[in-house]
């Protein structure tokens, strides 16, 4: 919703608009078919809404129940018993290290009176350049360190045993992510960008990740080829919907 004013959002957390609602939903509809097992968010609510509303469009029918492990108490309380039930639930990882890039003092100022106040040219260097920090906030290059730490040390793991996974974050967490997986420098990833509400797939095969880009529509079975598991996973799907 601050976007839509116009104003640094960073790690502030502000829902979705109903623009937000209506991307959340058709990029449901594009991983509809996909295998899923675990979802990772940030600890922001337009993240989880995003998440959240994207599974409702799943064929897998299955319900997301948001791990709570930030106590022991936690965790205890919020334990599933049933394994029938587990079988019908996909668990969602809230983890700040996803949280969005903090701007600092920038947060909550609008972004054209903040060009006018300090320049747009120093405005471009907070928000675009990789080492170069807002005031009190973080550069890109400490944004990325946070993200692809919990990458290797959360999510690898999960694509090593042979799960599916969806990350669901920001701006620039995602950029920092995918500078890892594309192997781009600092001077790439300064003109990468990304479209809201646009799923982006990647494989794992043997340690290394092959992009395949963003994923147009729901219809297009033809990313099913790209690997044999998901080609299964079609034809499994098939045969139980019919």
């Amino acid at each position: 919703m601050w976007n839509e004013k116009n104003l640094f959002t960073g790690c502030v957390d502000v829902p979705l608009t109903n623009k937000g609602v209506e991307e959340a939903i058709e990029a449901g509809k594009r991983i509809s078919t996909l295998p899923l097992d675990i979802i990772y968010t940030s600890t922001l609510i337009r993240s989880q809404m995003t998440a959240m509303l994207a599974l409702t469009q799943h064929c897998c029918m299955k319900v997301p129940i948001v791990m709570h492990c930030e106590t022991e108490q936690a965790r205890t309380w919020t334990q599933i018993y049933s394994e029938g039930t587990k079988k019908q639930s996909i668990p969602v990882v809230k983890a700040w290290q996803l949280n969005e890039r903090m701007y600092g003092d920038l947060q909550g100022f609008n972004k054209q009176e903040t060009a006018e106040r300090y320049g747009s040219e120093q405005v471009y260097k907070w928000r675009r350049s990789y080492h170069v920090r807002p005031p009190n906030g973080e550069s890109l290059e400490m944004c990325l360190g946070r993200a692809v730490s919990f990458f290797k040390e959360h999510i690898e793991p999960q694509l090593l045993s042979g799960r599916h996974v969806m990350v669901v974050a920001h701006a620039n967490s995602l950029r920092s992510i995918i500078m890892y997986l594309d192997k781009l420098t600092s001077e790439e990833v300064i003109n990468l960008e990304l479209s809201t509400g646009v799923p982006m797939l990647y494989m794992y095969k043997e340690g290394n990740f092959i992009r395949r880009g963003s994923i147009i529509g729901t219809s297009e079975a033809g990313v099913y080829a790209y690997s044999e598991s998901l080609a299964i996973y079609k034809q499994t799907l098939g045969e139980t919907t019919q």
